[in-house]
């Protein structure tokens, strides 16, 4: 009886001492996390609960009384607008699934699937119109307009700083001359101070008819412009009267992106030429052999493979547009201020220049959504495009 017991009890003593190795791994583990745990919890997640704590009470200066959603409602008018606007988009993402998918399928129901998207679009294009038009009439009007000019300077900005990017990075990739000295041409800009930047854009762009810009255009025979001080819509500048969305930037907004095109560029240069590094060179010389030009091993070798790193690229950059702040601080004026002020910069306004802290973390909560499902939307719409080899 006494030996039948023993193997059970070293069995025991081994199974604790097991889970007390285990226990140990794991608490080694949870100590080397901990100081990163509580950056981010200082630093990200409590400013952000705090946050959402500020937007639901009056809070001018000094925490008065608890109101609830009141901040949030006086921003979209109503939550049933905010509802109708989100309904919207989210038909827009259904319309695209339907309008992909058909075009992915060769069979009957390809044209159905097209049909149904086209539908859907509709639809969504008409729910999206009127819950905008009416968070637009009752809801903040500062607000509404600083997401159409975040959204300007957003779709003004990203494609054309991947695109030239991508362009510059290919032509730098290829065996010339100096192109060292070309690659930290065009990175200078990005490691450059972008207060000292911003000054320097907003003098070579001043409204005096002397200014180096308005000199360029005098020596083409055309009348000085008051860029960064023009309010006016770009299209309007050339008879192209519209309302609405598709008015279009002011030219101090275009200004603007001008500048960020000048400052982001050199870092998705270096991006590109990081993932362009990374092509294995046998992929080209087996084009090479079966007969492929250049144009071909661009579009069907180059892109398809630098498709993660323009997935990221787009992504990071269109957070990074809708944070903007510092350039467009600076070259912001009085006169053109409302058509080139993005919701970052209201956000500012409301809280250190009014003190109203209730209204501006509830719009630094909207942002957050707004930039979180931009993010989520992009990861689904993009990931199936992304060939990772």
């Amino acid at each position: 009886m006494t030996e039948e017991v023993r193997p059970d009890l070293s069995r025991t003593k081994r199974l604790s001492s097991l889970r007390m190795v285990i226990f140990r791994e794991q608490f080694e583990g949870y100590l080397f996390i901990l100081p990163a745990a509580i950056i981010i919890f200082v630093f990200g997640l409590f400013p952000i609960g705090y946050s959402l704590y500020m937007s639901m009470h009056r809070w001018i200066i000094n925490r008065t009384a608890f109101i609830g959603d009141a901040n949030y409602i006086k921003l979209f008018g109503s939550w049933s607008n905010f509802a109708l606007t989100v309904l919207g988009i989210v038909l827009f993402a259904l319309a695209f699934v339907f309008w992909s998918k058909g075009f992915q399928s060769k069979h009957l129901g390809a044209r159905l699937g097209q049909i149904i998207g086209a539908v859907v679009l509709l639809i969504g294009g008409a729910v999206f119109t009127t819950g905008w038009a009416q968070m637009s009439e009752t809801g903040d009007p500062a607000f509404m307009r600083s997401l159409v000019v975040t959204l300007y300077y957003a779709l003004g900005s990203v494609p054309l700083q991947i695109l030239i990017g991508m362009v510059l990075a290919y032509l730098l990739y290829q065996n010339i001359k100096g192109k060292d000295f070309f690659r930290l041409v065009f990175f200078l800009p990005y490691v450059l101070p972008s207060v000292a930047t911003a000054v320097v854009f907003q003098i070579i762009f001043s409204r005096n008819e002397y200014s180096f810009a308005n000199q360029v255009l005098s020596f083409f025979g055309i009348n000085a412009l008051k860029w960064t001080y023009e309010p006016r819509p770009i299209l309007s500048l050339f008879g192209i009267n519209l309302q609405g969305f598709l008015a279009g930037p002011s030219l101090a907004l275009v200004t603007i992106i001008a500048y960020g095109l000048w400052t982001f560029i050199g870092y998705n240069v270096v991006i590109f030429l990081a993932g362009l590094g990374n092509i294995p060179k046998e992929i080209y010389e087996a084009a090479e052999m079966d007969g492929a030009t250049k144009g071909q091993k661009f579009w069907k070798i180059t892109m398809p493979l630098l498709s993660p790193v323009t997935f990221y690229l787009t992504l990071i950059s269109f957070i990074g547009t809708f944070k903007a702040f510092n350039h467009i601080f600076v070259m912001r004026t009085t006169t053109a201020k409302a058509s080139v002020t993005t919701t970052s910069l209201l956000i500012f306004d409301r809280f250190y220049t009014d003190g109203n802290y209730g209204i501006a973390t509830a719009m630094s909560i909207v942002l957050f959504l707004v930039i979180l499902g931009l993010t989520f939307a992009q990861n689904q719409l993009m990931k199936e495009s992304v060939f990772y080899g």
